[in-house]
């Protein structure tokens, strides 16, 4: 079996100017707002820039948790989902596909460890 890389990550705050400034300021890490399905605020970086991962901060307006969360690229989400149960992990979110044609889901591992598993949209 061959190992998934961890292709993404997203901090998700009810503040994203102070999250954006804190990683800016910590990193210089520089980001762009893309905007997210909902029409909130997602805010891309490319944080390592070819040495490290990209990344968004997600606006939750008060409407979850803060939270960081990284993202492994696989090659299909619900199976995906369903081993995670299989190995005593949680679906959080159910498997849904953003109008990009991203799919994508979050997890809890057995320690209650928020992650996520994306597919990115197919090529055109």
């Amino acid at each position: 079996m061959s190992t998934t890389p961890i292709t993404w990550f997203e901090i998700g705050t009810d503040r994203p100017d102070e999250a954006q400034r804190f990683y800016g300021e910590l990193f210089g890490w520089t980001f762009e707002e893309q905007g997210a399905p909902d029409g909130g605020s997602y805010r891309v970086t490319a944080a390592g820039e070819g040495e490290g991962i990209g990344g968004a901060i997600r606006a939750t307006h008060g409407t979850s948790p803060n939270y960081a969360v990284f993202y492994a690229e696989v090659a299909d989400v619900a199976e995906t989902c369903r081993r995670a149960e299989a190995a005593g992990g949680k679906v959080l979110v159910p498997v849904q596909t953003a109008p990009s044609g991203l799919t994508f889901a979050h997890l809890l591992d057995p320690a209650g460890n928020h992650l996520g598993v994306f597919t990115p949209p197919p090529s055109a």
